[in-house]
């Protein structure tokens, strides 16, 4: 395809990505308004509230909410298709061993994404809570703005979600080539350094929520290595040689 051809289809594909972006948002605005998601996410944290509701201190604060929880559900709801736009205009450039091993850890990958939000949520973030209103509870009432909360959810959310696709990098990177499992064994110690300096960052700063998202990552990456070794054998099977003689050929002495 000429230059131009791949402008023009990028164009489109863009296009067609945003206008799925706007379309979902505005559905991911009515499940959010009709459908309960406050209360999902609001639910953890109830029992460390001295009323029964979040607050907030400007009148437009709950219209604003609404409308970046509708974002943010919007994007999740448009991603299969933003992704499905960028992958064809990408795939005609791999081979086909690649695409084989690439489209799967799609899959995998939105499994260890949703692993890791319901990590979060149901483990982790009871967890952060408990330990960060146990402090100087004799003195202080807790008074949540609701927007200061939501942040902090949606952070940690997000953020064990997409550590979750630490295998999936390591796999498409394995599929193209760009590491290998000895590379990965070579530089263990460094990459553990890096997850607990990782989820240091990521997470509320308690010990328990840290150490929940060190041990699954550190399992994750040993996985990675696993995976990266047998994607390698399937790289190199085409370049073994056959002991069989081609067809066709006459063995010597027959």
């Amino acid at each position: 395809m000429p230059f131009l051809d791949h402008l023009e289809e990028l164009r489109w594909r863009i296009l067609w990505s945003l206008a799925t972006l706007v379309i979902a948002t505005g559905i991911g605005f009515a499940i959010v308004h009709y459908l309960g998601v406050m209360e999902l996410l609001i639910r953890p944290v109830r029992p460390f509230l001295a009323g029964d509701q979040l607050v907030y201190f400007n009148p437009a604060t709950p219209f604003f909410i609404t409308l970046k929880l509708g974002l943010l559900v919007g994007i999740l709801l448009a991603f299969p298709i933003v992704l499905y736009q960028v992958w064809a205009f990408f795939s005609p450039a791999l081979e086909a061993r690649e695409k084989k091993i690439i489209v799967p850890s799609l899959y995998f990958g939105l499994a260890l994404f949703t692993a890791g939000v319901a990590m979060a949520y149901f483990w982790v973030l009871p967890l952060a809570l408990r330990f960060l209103t146990g402090f100087q509870q004799a003195f202080l009432e807790p008074a949540i703005e609701v927007g200061e909360y939501l942040g902090f959810v949606v952070r940690l959310l997000l953020a064990f979600g997409l550590v979750f696709e630490l295998p999936v990098v390591i796999m498409i990177l394995s599929a193209l080539g760009l590491v290998t499992p000895r590379f990965l064994k070579e530089k263990r110690r460094h990459a553990i350094f890096l997850i607990v300096v990782l989820s240091s960052l990521l997470t509320p700063g308690d010990i328990a929520s840290t150490f929940l998202m060190i041990a699954p990552m550190i399992v994750l990456y040993e996985v990675s290595i696993v995976i990266s070794r047998f994607i390698q054998r399937r790289r190199e099977e085409p370049l073994q040689p056959s002991a069989e003689p081609p067809p066709g050929t006459v063995e010597a002495g027959s």
